[in-house]
């Protein structure tokens, strides 16, 4: 990213909307914007090869691998505001796990682009499908839209759920229940 030209784009948008970017309070803000653009969209300059770093490993378990709650943030592309909440990953192994860290990691390379909940959720499970090949992946994203809340319809209190599910969460029912349940509020993997 071009700082330089995104602190002059932000500039003209400061006096655009009727703001004077010498005042006090706005000197730094060209920069800082373009500072936090260059963080909010860094998922563009990641390579889900890189950020896996050689944490796959070969390991005969093959029961659900669940990592529930992973905290996201991302930038609506229509609006460009934020939209954020949680994701929710099982997979299936079939031969291979992943180092657990390295799943909010893969999540953070899709929520880090201006997006659609509806393509980030998709990208999460292909990306996990991709490397692992697993029996069955999942993913349920959970968020809040700030281009819903602040504007347009203006409702607080609304949430959108999207799904991505492949392989024996798809075809299996009883598989897809079983995380759907320990998605709930509330629930709790046995121990």
């Amino acid at each position: 990213m071009n700082l330089e030209k995104v602190q002059g784009l932000v500039t003209t948008l400061l006096e655009e909307i009727g703001e004077d970017p010498n005042r006090e309070g706005l000197l730094k803000t060209p920069k800082r914007v373009a500072k936090a653009y260059e963080y909010l969209t860094s998922g563009y300059s990641k390579d889900i090869n890189t950020v896996l770093n050689g944490a796959i490993f070969r390991e005969t378990y093959d029961d659900m691998v669940f990592v529930k709650d992973i905290d996201f943030y991302s930038m609506c592309e229509h609006h460009m505001l934020p939209f954020f909440g949680k994701v929710h990953i099982a997979y299936i192994p079939d031969g291979k796990v992943v180092g657990l860290s390295k799943l909010p990691r893969i999540v953070d390379v899709f929520a880090r682009r201006l997006q659609l909940q509806e393509r980030m959720t998709k990208e999460i499970a292909e990306a996990i499908n991709r490397y692992l090949r697993p029996k069955g992946v999942a993913v349920v994203s959970e968020a809040h839209h700030m281009c819903m809340m602040m504007r347009g319809v203006e409702k607080q209190n609304s949430s959108t759920t999207t799904s991505a599910m492949d392989g024996v969460f798809k075809e299996d029912p009883k598989t897809r229940m079983e995380f759907l349940s320990l998605i709930r509020p509330g629930s709790r993997a046995m121990m």
